[in-house]
């Protein structure tokens, strides 16, 4: 692989990843196969998120709503702390989970809804503060 391809590997790692707790996917991959476990992640991190053709908030909202869709809530929380990291919106992120109840049910939405939730207490940003706690500028 390229060095331009492992030097964006690890910067957007750094962006996304920075701060999270727990196991993640590539620890995960590692412990079975380290060759292809950096293979997959010089793909996915450096290869695929990386692409500069979505903007990475928007990147993260995307993937957030395929995953809350197919109901897989750990993987979930990973790209909520990435979306978080990247600048997303608590608020969008949330619009972007009820958004999905039309295509994966209100039962995918609420598990959803319930690991964003935990994310945010992990990170000391539940509760949201109320719509009227907000400047009008900033909705």
């Amino acid at each position: 692989m390229d060095s331009d391809t492992i030097e964006k590997t690890r910067q957007t790692a750094a962006l996304y990843f920075q701060g999270i707790s727990g196991p993640t996917p590539y620890a995960l991959w590692k412990s079975f196969d380290a060759d292809l476990a950096r293979d997959l992640s010089l793909f996915i991190t450096g290869r695929m998120y990386a692409r500069q053709k979505l903007p990475h908030p928007t990147r993260q909202l995307v993937t957030i709503a395929a995953l809350t869709v197919l109901g897989k809530t750990e993987e979930l929380k990973l790209h909520i702390h990435a979306a978080l990291n990247v600048g997303c919106d608590p608020r969008h992120i949330a619009e972007t989970i009820f958004q999905t109840f039309v295509y994966g049910g209100m039962p995918a939405t609420n598990q959803a809804l319930e690991a964003f939730k935990s994310v945010l207490k992990e990170k000391k940003m539940w509760p949201l503060p109320s719509k009227d706690d907000i400047p009008a500028e900033s909705v």
